[in-house]
């Protein structure tokens, strides 16, 4: 069986420490330089030749992160790596997964375009911001789910019989079905419309939540103005609390500020994206354990999907 060898950019270090960690084996050496102008230079201070070499990082802007990911890539296969797998906790452009309007890129499909074209043999990553998203790659993509981590700590809260679960637009609604029929619990939709990106004009609740602990789920919180506006609306409506699941944590903006001062119990998260600065409302949640139970079913041939709920 080829070595495994384990990986990181600098944009998810801190995440790729605990799952070589929780995978044990130290994390691998790895350089990465800038030359005066910005240009980034990418080393393996270790051999890779016949190993399988897992690259641990999310795409996160600012673009240098996704830069730095293809020289990897790159980097380990001129230098023999038997396999490159990409762990991706975060995809970043994943958001761009269509032309919604005229003349716009598909960036999600620019960026797979790209993790291919350097070689990546695999890809690895969680809760995508739409499934179809896979579609886009012609190498085996294990699409992890966020659910195996949040609903046991759900569970936890002993929500009981007054649980109902949200989703805060009607593209979240397939994903806040799943939570709501692990749980055997109802499920409402709080119905958006959009000016522009990260403005709303408008939003209702379609169902009742009198009464009810709602749980709103979302695979990302960026300005978090969709979140809290829910979260709000879902108050005025007679809900007892209201709390939110989201797995990536962008919170970009005024995000930090909107939740410390929302209805919101708490927001709960991963740690596929670094906080960049503590809130009270906010628990992360680590998918560390995740992910390294991942690396070693890919490793052993066995199956992704018995980590699933």
């Amino acid at each position: 069986m080829p070595q495994v060898k384990i990986f990181s950019g600098t944009a998810t270090t801190y995440l790729a420490e605990n799952i070589a960690t929780a995978y044990g084996l130290p994390l691998g050496d790895l350089s990465v330089s800038h030359f005066s102008d910005g240009e980034i230079g990418v080393h393996f201070n270790e051999s890779v030749r016949g190993a399988e070499v897992f690259i641990v990082q999310s795409t996160i802007p600012p673009a240098d992160n996704l830069m730095e990911l293809m020289l990897m890539i790159d980097a380990a296969k001129r230098a023999s790596a038997h396999k490159v797998i990409v762990v991706m906790p975060y995809f970043g452009y994943a958001r761009q997964d269509r032309k919604d309007r005229p003349r716009v890129s598909i960036g999600a499909k620019v960026v797979a375009n790209a993790i291919q074209s350097v070689g990546a043999d695999r890809l690895m990553t969680c809760d995508l911001h739409a499934g179809q998203i896979q579609g886009f790659f012609d190498i085996p993509v294990d699409h992890l789910d966020g659910s195996a981590i949040f609903v046991p700590y759900l569970r936890s809260l002993n929500l009981g019989n007054d649980l109902i679960f949200a989703s805060p637009d009607v593209g979240g609604v397939v994903r806040t079905r799943a939570f709501a029929k692990n749980f055997g619990a109802e499920m409402v939709v709080c119905d958006k419309h959009r000016k522009r990106a990260n403005e709303i004009a408008s939003m209702q609740v379609i169902g009742d939540v009198e009464g009810m602990d709602v749980v709103l789920v979302d695979d990302m919180v960026d300005t978090a103005g969709t979140m809290t506006k829910a979260a709000e609306l879902l108050k005025d409506k007679g809900a007892k609390t209201v709390r939110a699941v989201a797995t990536h944590p962008l919170l970009s903006g005024p995000a930090y500020e909107r939740i410390e001062n929302s209805v919101l119990e708490e927001l709960v998260v991963s740690d596929t994206i670094k906080l960049k600065q503590p809130c009270s409302k906010i628990k992360v949640l680590s998918f560390a354990e995740l992910f390294a139970r991942a690396i070693n079913n890919v490793v052993t041939h066995e199956s992704i999907s018995s980590l699933f709920i």
